[in-house]
């Protein structure tokens, strides 16, 4: 009986926040290949000369695009 009351809270709180069948996907960071990434973002710092600890630097490595939309660097 309280797992059917949990399962309908669940439905419900995925509903509200629009993930699943109701909408967005949720997110996994698992889901992407950390070295290429890594790989990719150093290519980028080393190209445009972005030194470590400043502004260009943290916004490179630590933004999150897919949360907040925000692009790591300039084109």
């Amino acid at each position: 009986m309280a797992d059917k009351a949990f399962e309908k809270q669940l439905e419900e709180l995925k509903k509200l926040a629009g993930v699943g069948s109701y909408g967005l996907t949720p997110y996994s960071p698992t889901q992407e290949n950390f070295g290429a990434v890594a790989t990719k973002l150093a290519k980028v710092q080393k190209d445009r000369k972005i030194k470590p600890g400043t502004e260009a630097w943290f916004r490179l490595w630590f933004s999150k695009p897919y949360l907040t939309g925000e692009k790591p660097y300039d084109d």
